[in-house]
């Protein structure tokens, strides 16, 4: 139980580290955003808004990021209280058995304290898979986001080019 706990704990840090860390295509702005020396106003315009637009839906998207992973962290540590309440209900009724009802105590007790880890163990791993789930829909959102603003930047220089060429 507890090396799944470790292991669960361990894998979650090291997506949220991943994901303060990671490139600017990753974190936030795409590589092209802030490009705006086209030397026409209303292209400059327009990129700035896609810049502004895509800084928003990244950051929107970022935000329902930490929200999923806080959300699993909380369910996972009510079912951990919950496994060790169980637990120490279990210990408790074997403390207290008369001497001679303790090996059959002793035997209920270990079942209780199977049944209550995997239990645990079982919330848990929902939790870090509908976690995964948001995180997953989020960053394809973030990817789409800045596709878009691309784009957008794209059609402003490419509009820009076409009335300096005029």
């Amino acid at each position: 139980m507890n090396k799944l706990l470790a292991t669960l704990i361990a894998g979650l840090f090291a997506t949220s580290v991943y994901a303060q860390t990671a490139p600017a295509v990753q974190s936030g702005m795409s590589g092209t955003a802030g490009v705006t020396a086209t030397g026409n106003a209303d292209a400059d315009k327009d990129i700035a808004k896609a810049d502004q637009k895509e800084a928003k839906e990244v950051a929107k998207q970022d935000e329902k990021i930490h929200k999923a992973s806080t959300q699993a962290s909380e369910k996972k540590a009510k079912a951990q209280s919950k496994a060790d309440k169980k637990i120490a209900d279990a210990q408790e009724k074997v403390a207290k058995a008369d001497p001679e009802d303790k090996a059959k105590a002793s035997a209920k007790a270990e079942k209780k304290i199977a049944d209550a880890q995997y239990d645990a163990q079982k919330t848990m791993i929902k939790a870090d898979e509908k976690a995964q789930k948001k995180i997953v829909d989020a960053n394809a959102d973030k990817a789409k986001a800045q596709a878009k603003a691309t784009e957008k930047r794209s059609e402003a220089m490419a509009e820009a080019h076409k009335d300096a060429a005029k």
